[in-house]
């Protein structure tokens, strides 16, 4: 096994040939350049990132602009990235800082740690990437890189395997050069040490990977304990009016798709006339199954079955409601749930 010395030489000196120093959030480095990315680049890969994080930064350059962004439009921006709650947490730190840091992100971790959806490793990383502050980081490649080099045996989600990979990185990085061992770091995993098919062969430490010594590369990290995915089901309802726009409604702030647009739901068909009688709406022809498909969550898979139907609202109803708007195929109106949007390119063409 290598010296905590010669490990970190070892990584920066091939980040020094071939370590990634030209994506966008690299150039001209800020906390809050560094902070969006971080966050995007939460179970995102780089090549999805970039293109949304140029659109992001022309839209909020600063972190007063996110600030001052109505919600909607943050999560416009967040379109098509997935997990939600990311880009609503982004919002609400954005607010904090401007509220109660005059305006800047904390340069200080344990006050930084204090923000929605920042966690040890993302302040690490912002810290050092964009201060050249000395904090490890624990990222998804980083567990992988050290749980192979070191043989870190377990699934990293349990506390004390994740505590020993947190020992691990926090004795292997240096004190000097943090940022660029911490990058190098988060390269090695993401274009070598790779779940299949790694490059050892091109590894700088290769020599000292106790995984590779002992061709149990595949054993690292441990895995999830598998369990049965549970299936659960909604009917999705295409209501549209007189005018052929179809209604779409907000969804709650928590929960899946918090704060995103999204056709109304019941739990079963039998349901949907109650469902619009509560709603002032009217039927005025049979309900029929449009469209069927699987959404797939991280912890469920959900079937979709979509309903289509024309509606009347009633006369004494307002249908005026800042929750629920009707939807001319033009323009969303802000982040809409993806499987919302796909049911939506696909059958708007065809009903409106």
């Amino acid at each position: 096994m290598s010296t905590p010395v010669s490990f970190s030489d070892a990584v920066l000196e091939w980040f020094d040939e071939h370590g990634r120093k030209h994506l966008p959030w690299q150039q001209h480095k800020t906390p809050y350049k560094v902070w969006v990315s971080e966050i995007m680049l939460q179970q995102t890969q780089v090549a999805t990132v970039i293109p949304y994080f140029h659109a992001f930064m022309q839209r909020f350059p600063d972190l007063a602009s996110l600030a001052e962004a109505p919600e909607d439009d943050v999560l416009a921006h967040w379109s098509g990235l997935g997990y939600y709650a990311r880009a609503r947490n982004l919002h609400r730190s954005a607010k904090l800082a401007v509220s109660d840091y005059a305006g800047e992100l904390p340069s200080d971790i344990d006050q930084l740690i204090q923000l929605p959806g920042i966690g040890q490793s993302t302040a690490g990383a912002i810290l050092s990437l964009a201060l050249g502050q000395n904090h490890a980081i624990l990222d998804g490649n980083v567990k992988r890189v050290l749980a192979r080099h070191n043989a870190v045996e377990g699934w990293p989600g349990r506390t004390a395997v994740l505590t020993n990979l947190w020992a691990v990185s926090r004795q292997l990085t240096p004190a000097k050069r943090t940022a660029d061992f911490n990058q190098a770091m988060m390269d090695l995993g993401a274009t070598l040490c790779t779940r299949s098919r790694p490059a050892c062969e091109r590894c700088p430490v290769m020599s000292s990977c106790a995984a590779f010594a002992n061709d149990t590369i595949a054993n690292y990290p441990g895995k999830k304990p598998k369990k049965e995915t549970p299936v659960r089901s909604t009917v999705m309802l295409m209501l549209r009016n007189s005018d052929g726009h179809i209604l779409l409604q907000k969804r709650p702030p928590t929960g899946i798709w918090g704060g995103l647009w999204s056709l109304p739901e019941v739990s079963d068909v039998e349901a949907i006339g109650e469902w619009l009688a509560a709603e002032g709406l009217v039927g005025v022809e049979a309900a029929h199954s449009v469209m069927r498909l699987r959404h797939t969550f991280s912890h469920f898979h959900l079937d979709i079955d979509v309903q289509a139907l024309k509606v009347s609202v009633a006369g004494t109803v307002s249908m005026e409601r800042k929750a629920q708007l009707w939807y001319n195929g033009e323009q969303f109106p802000g982040g809409v749930a993806a499987p919302v949007s796909n049911i939506l390119n696909k059958l708007v063409g065809d009903l409106l």
